[in-house]
């Protein structure tokens, strides 16, 4: 029994010791020198942020002896943006490197209609293009199944080919404009696109070398009508319409109102005309086109800027840009000499 608590106590020492000897160990090594921060440690990360696209610009000025008209194929391939980008690529192509001065996309179905402006400033400012005036107005639908966008287009060519000038005609029916001579371009608006075969029957045969555009007005369609306006060589002999024989016009983007009262369209119509004035416009005489959403809105508008020959039935549209807009204006003006 002796023996075995000696053997224990020394077990004990033993242990103790070695505890004391690593300890010693630990204490005895060196610190290690905390490394100092660098300049590159004290700065912040930069935030990357996109250029800011520029806004198209509210109205151009073109001659218009060069001027050709356009129209890109419908698509129902992917969502808006897709079709968007499609349909002015296209026209690019179409346009062979003739400038763009003008756009008016017709917009159907539930895509947020203020990523046309979006993709048109990109894609023009990518390619280091001047931005052409635009004009977007939502539309009940279009004669593809999945199509979500058709965008005509107006361009400068090289050389004179209008040498008379153009003259562009208000909606009227399509048979009025039989008689109204060499048609560039053919818009026609349908309460209903069960008729757009026959339409675009009517259209080809009559004007085989304009471009043409169909579209149904609003969602929920109404009693058949159908309406064409058309841009025509000067001169032509419809009835109707404003002609431009001078050496300059001015094309201007969409203008909006957001009440029907008289003095909200005012305003509208005033705005246009501080667009295209800087350019030479004058805004008396020239040719109006008006997309109401409310029939309150069409007749006041219609009133504050009749066009000769506009009168008829009250074309109305399904939307605007401006979820609160009531009516959009846009003028092609004559440029002083």
């Amino acid at each position: 029994m002796r023996r075995s608590g000696l053997r224990h106590h020394k077990g004990l020492l033993v242990l103790l010791w070695g505890l004391v000897l690593a300890q010693a160990a630990l204490t005895g090594q060196p610190e290690r020198k905390q490394r100092k921060p660098s300049k590159n440690d004290q700065k912040e990360p930069v935030t990357q942020t996109l250029p800011v696209l520029p806004d198209p610009p509210a109205a151009v000025a073109a001659e218009p002896a060069r001027l050709v008209f356009h129209v890109s194929p419908l698509s129902a391939k992917g969502l808006l943006s897709q079709q968007v980008r499609d349909a002015l690529k296209a026209l690019e192509h179409d346009n062979r490197g003739a400038q763009v001065v003008k756009l008016r996309a017709f917009v159907a179905g539930t895509g947020d209609m203020r990523r046309v402006q979006q993709i048109v400033s990109e894609m023009f400012s990518e390619k280091k293009q001047p931005l052409p005036a635009l004009t977007t107005v939502q539309v009940g639908a279009l004669p593809l199944e999945g199509a979500q966008v058709v965008i005509e287009s107006v361009s400068v060519e090289k050389r004179a080919v209008n040498p008379g000038g153009l003259v562009f005609l208000p909606p009227q029916p399509p048979e009025a404009l039989a008689a109204a001579g060499d048609i560039l371009r053919v818009t026609c608006f349908m309460t209903s696109l069960d008729g757009v075969t026959k339409a675009r029957s009517q259209i080809a045969a009559a004007f085989p070398a304009a471009a043409a555009d169909f579209v149904q007005l609003t969602r929920f369609g109404g009693d058949p009508l159908t309406r064409c306006e058309a841009v025509a060589r000067a001169p032509a002999r419809s009835t109707g319409g404003v002609a431009f024989t001078g050496p300059k016009i001015v094309l201007s983007g969409l203008q909006m109102a957001f009440r029907d009262q008289e003095a909200d369209i005012h305003l509208a119509f005033d705005r246009l005309k501080k667009a295209v004035e800087p350019l030479g416009g004058r805004m008396p005489g020239s040719f109006v086109s008006v997309y109401p959403l409310t029939r309150m809105a069409a007749e006041v508008a219609n009133k504050v800027g009749a066009t000769p020959g506009s009168g008829g039935p009250l074309l109305l549209f399904e939307g605007l840009p401006a979820l609160d807009a009531t009516v959009g204006v846009e003028v092609v003006a004559a440029a002083a000499n």
